[in-house]
C-alpha cells in the first residue's frame, strides 16, 4: 500500500464525520478531519449566552438507537445521556372543553405488542373505538417492508386513513411521535420512513422507544469528548477550514483543497450537506448528481424560556391542543444554578414559526406556556430567545427514498456521509453515525482492510 493509500481526508466534523474519521483512523490510517466551524458536532452542538450554556435544539435519541449508543460508548459519554428505565412520555391536552387533561404513553414489561396495550387502552386524548383502531393499524404496519420502494412513493396520512385512522387518531398519536422523529407531518411524510420509525421504535422490542436525552451539553459530547478521542485515535483535526476543491492527482488518487493548503489522499468522505456535497464533488463521482439538489430541507426551531422560579416538575412533556410541541427541562444542563429554570420548546416542521420574529414567536408562545403550565402565569420571564435551523434535516417526503445516495460513489476513493445519505432513517443522530459506519468500512473494504462492524451484533 502506498502513502498515499494509507491517508484518508474526512471533509465535515459533524457526527458523521467524526465517526468516519474514528472508524477509519482505528483501522490504521493516517486521518485528517476538515471542518469549517470553530467547532465539531455539526447540528447538534452549543453555545454560551451569558452564563448559559444552550443547546441550539434539543435532541433525544432512542434505545434502538444502536449506532448513536455505540458513538456515545466511543467517545466515553454514554452516562452523560442516560436512557429512560422504560418510556414514559406525558402528553397535556389543553384543547378540551372540560378543561386540561394529562394523559401518558408508556410501555410495560410485557412482550411487543402487548407492552404499549395497557397504555393505549387508558389513553385518554382518544375515543374506545379510536385506540381500537390504533391496534388494528399498528398489526398493519408490522407486515410493512420499509425497504420497500413502493411505500416510499405513499405519504402516511393517506396509509393511515385506509387503515381507519381518523384525523384526531393522527393528531394526537402518530403526529406526535412522527412529527418529532421525522421533522414533518404524516402527510408529508414516505410511507417507508414512517414505517421505518414505528416498526423499529415501537414495534420491535420491548424498550425500542425508551427515550435518552444528554444530562449535559451537547457541546460536551459532540465536540469535547468527540476532540479527545479524535486525538487519541491519531485524527489531525482542523477547525475553521473551508474546502474548496476536490480532484484526481496524476496518479489516481485525491487531492483536497483548502484556503490554506493541498492535502493528498486515497480516500475521501464527503460529510458535509447535499448541497454542500454538490458543489464539491468532481465531475463524474454520481450518475446524476442534481439529485442531491433535489432532497428537500425542513426546519426546526426551538424556543427558549428562562423563568425567575420552577413551573415544570417533570424532564418534559408533550403537548395537544397548542402550537407548542414538546417541552424539555433543560435548567441543569444549562449550569443555571439560582433557583430559576429554563425550558427549551422544541418545534419540529416549523415552516410557518422559522422567519417570524422573535417579538412575534415571544407574544404566541409565551401564552401558551402559561396554558400549559399553571405556575408560569405568576413568573417572571428572565430571558426568552430562539434558535433557527432552518435546513435542520432533509425533507422526508414521498419519492426521497430514490433521491438518496449510498456512501460509494461512482469513483474509486470517494465515499459520502451524512444523514441525507441512503441509511434507511430519517434525519436523525442516529442516521448520521450509521451513514459514518458506512462509509468508512466501504473505505475500508476497498483497501483489503477488514474490520468489524460495530454494530454487527445489534444487526
Amino acid at each position: 500500500m502506498s502513502g498515499s493509500d494509507q491517508r484518508a481526508v474526512v471533509v465535515g466534523g459533524g457526527l458523521a464525520g467524526v465517526t468516519a474519521a474514528l472508524e477509519l483512523a482505528d483501522a490504521g490510517l493516517r486521518v485528517t478531519l476538515l471542518e469549517s466551524r470553530p467547532r465539531l458536532g455539526g447540528l447538534a452542538f452549543s453555545f454560551k449566552r451569558g452564563d448559559l450554556t444552550v443547546d441550539n435544539g434539543q435532541h433525544v435519541y432512542l434505545r434502538c438507537c444502536t449506532a448513536y449508543r455505540w458513538f456515545l460508548d466511543r467517545v466515553g459519554g454514554t452516562a452523560l445521556a442516560p436512557l429512560q428505565d422504560r418510556l414514559d412520555v406525558p402528553v397535556l391536552d389543553v384543547a378540551r372543553p372540560a378543561g386540561p387533561r394529562l394523559g401518558r404513553l408508556r410501555r410495560s414489561a410485557l412482550p411487543v405488542p402487548l407492552h404499549l396495550a395497557a397504555s393505549l387502552a387508558r389513553y385518554p386524548h382518544l375515543s374506545l373505538a379510536e385506540r381500537a383502531s390504533v391496534g388494528r393499524a399498528a398489526l398493519a404496519l408490522r407486515r410493512l417492508d420499509p425497504a420497500d420502494p413502493a411505500l416510499d412513493g405513499v405519504d402516511f396520512a393517506t396509509w393511515l386513513g385506509r387503515h381507519g385512522q381518523s384525523p384526531r387518531t393522527i393528531e394526537a398519536l402518530w403526529d406526535l411521535v412522527g412529527i418529532a422523529t421525522l421533522n414533518a407531518t404524516a402527510g408529508q411524510s414516505s410511507l417507508g420512513l414512517a414505517a421505518m420509525v414505528f416498526k423499529t421504535g415501537l414495534l420491535s422490542e420491548n424498550g425500542a422507544a425508551d427515550i435518552g436525552w444528554a444530562t449535559v451539553p451537547l457541546g460536551d459530547l459532540h465536540d469535547t469528548l468527540a476532540r479527545e478521542r479524535l486525538d487519541a485515535a491519531g485524527v489531525r483535526t482542523e477547525l475553521r477550514t473551508k474546502v474548496t476543491g476536490i480532484s484526481r492527482t496524476d496518479e489516481g488518487g485525491w487531492r483536497v483543497d483548502t484556503e490554506d493548503e493541498s492535502l493528498d489522499a486515497g480516500t475521501v468522505v464527503l460529510a458535509v450537506p447535499q448541497r454542500e456535497a454538490h458543489g464539491l464533488l468532481p465531475a463524474g463521482a454520481l450518475a446524476d448528481p442534481d439529485k442531491l439538489l433535489d432532497i428537500d430541507t425542513a426546519p426546526i426551531l426551538n424556543v427558549h424560556v428562562v423563568y425567575d422560579r420552577k413551573v415544570l416538575g417533570r424532564p418534559f412533556f408533550a403537548a395537544l391542543g397548542s402550537p407548542v410541541q414538546w417541552v424539555f427541562d433543560r435548567t441543569d444542563a444549562s449550569g443555571l444554578t439560582d433557583g430559576g429554570q429554563y425550558l427549551a420548546l422544541s418545534q419540529s416542521a416549523a415552516q410557518d414559526d422559522i422567519d417570524e420574529p422573535v417579538s412575534v414567536l415571544r407574544t404566541k408562545y409565551l401564552p401558551e406556556l402559561e396554558r400549559l403550565l399553571p405556575a408560569a402565569r405568576g413568573a417572571k420571564v428572565r430571558d426568552f430567545f430562539v434558535t433557527r435551523e432552518r435546513t435542520a434535516t432533509f425533507a422526508p417526503t414521498p419519492g426521497v427514498g430514490r433521491l438518496r445516495p449510498g456512501a460509494r460513489t461512482d469513483t474509486p476513493g470517494l465515499y459520502l456521509a451524512g444523514a441525507w445519505t441512503a441509511t434507511g432513517w430519517p434525519a436523525t443522530m442516529e442516521g448520521a453515525v450509521r451513514s459514518g459506519v458506512s462509509a468508512a468500512h466501504a473505505a475500508l473494504a476497498a483497501l483489503g482492510r477488514h474490520r468489524d462492524h460495530p454494530l454487527q451484533e445489534a444487526a
